[in-house]
Parts: structure tokens; C-alpha cells; sequence
């Protein structure tokens, strides 16, 4: 009976770290797509520089550092007129099929966490092993 339970309990962790795995791949695709879309979105509005406003309000060594906007123009790549649009709606819809299935791991991943805490509390010998008997005749 013992041997079935700490099955039950394998399968149920096994499943739970593969669900937290799967919730750690997603999240960072997720985060990616997002990073695309937030590129896409800056390389068709451009840099918006720094420092302007502030040149007098901070001190003359922290305004001798601040990135020109060519410098920042540079790090988004090369602008395609018109292509940006259509890979804009594409990451969209990814970012938008990607949460829904987040949120499908997600709820799975609670499923599974509650599984294996109802298991444990209702039969937590498999976790602690088997109680030595004592020898109560002194």
C-alpha cells in the first residue's frame, strides 16, 4: 500500500517541477515577445533624447555622460518603412496566444501544487516514512 502512495507522490512532484519548468519557459518568452514589441514600437517612434530638459538641473559630470540620440537611434537597428507594422500585429498576436497559454500553465501548475498538498496532508506517511514502534513495557 506504502509503495503505491510514494508512486502516487513521484508522479504528482514529477508532474509539479515539470509544470514549474513550463512556467519558467513561458515567462520568458513571453518577457522576449514583449522586449520585440517594445522595439518595434521605439524603432517607428525613434529615441526620444535625454537630458534636454534637465542639462542645467544636473550636475556638469553626470550631463557629459548622458547617450546622444544617434547613439540611441543606433541600438534599435535599421528602420524598414512599412515592415514594422506587419511584425508589429504578428508579435501581438504571439504575445496574445502566448498569455493565454501562461495562463492555461498556470492554472495547471495551481492544480498540480494542490494535488500533491492534498495528497501529502491526507497521507503524509510516504513523505516521513513509517514511524518506528516504540516498546512501551518498561
Amino acid at each position: 500500500m506504502v509503495a503505491a502512495a510514494e508512486q502516487e507522490i513521484r508522479t504528482l512532484r514529477l508532474d509539479h517541477r515539470a509544470l514549474r519548468a513550463e512556467r519558467a519557459r513561458v515567462a520568458w518568452w513571453r518577457r522576449l515577445v514583449r522586449a520585440r514589441l517594445d522595439l518595434l514600437v521605439a524603432r517607428t517612434v525613434g529615441p526620444q533624447p535625454l537630458g534636454e530638459e534637465l542639462a542645467f538641473a544636473l550636475p556638469l559630470e553626470v550631463g557629459l555622460e548622458v547617450p546622444r540620440p544617434a547613439d540611441l537611434d543606433a541600438v534599435l537597428g535599421q528602420r524598414v518603412p512599412g515592415s514594422d507594422v506587419a511584425r508589429l500585429e504578428e508579435l501581438r498576436d504571439l504575445d496574445r496566444r502566448l498569455a493565454a497559454y501562461q495562463e492555461g500553465v498556470e492554472d495547471a501548475f495551481v492544480r498540480a501544487t494542490d494535488a500533491l498538498i492534498d495528497h501529502l496532508a491526507g497521507d503524509p506517511e510516504p513523505l516521513f516514512g513509517t514511524a518506528p514502534e516504540h516498546d512501551h513495557t518498561l
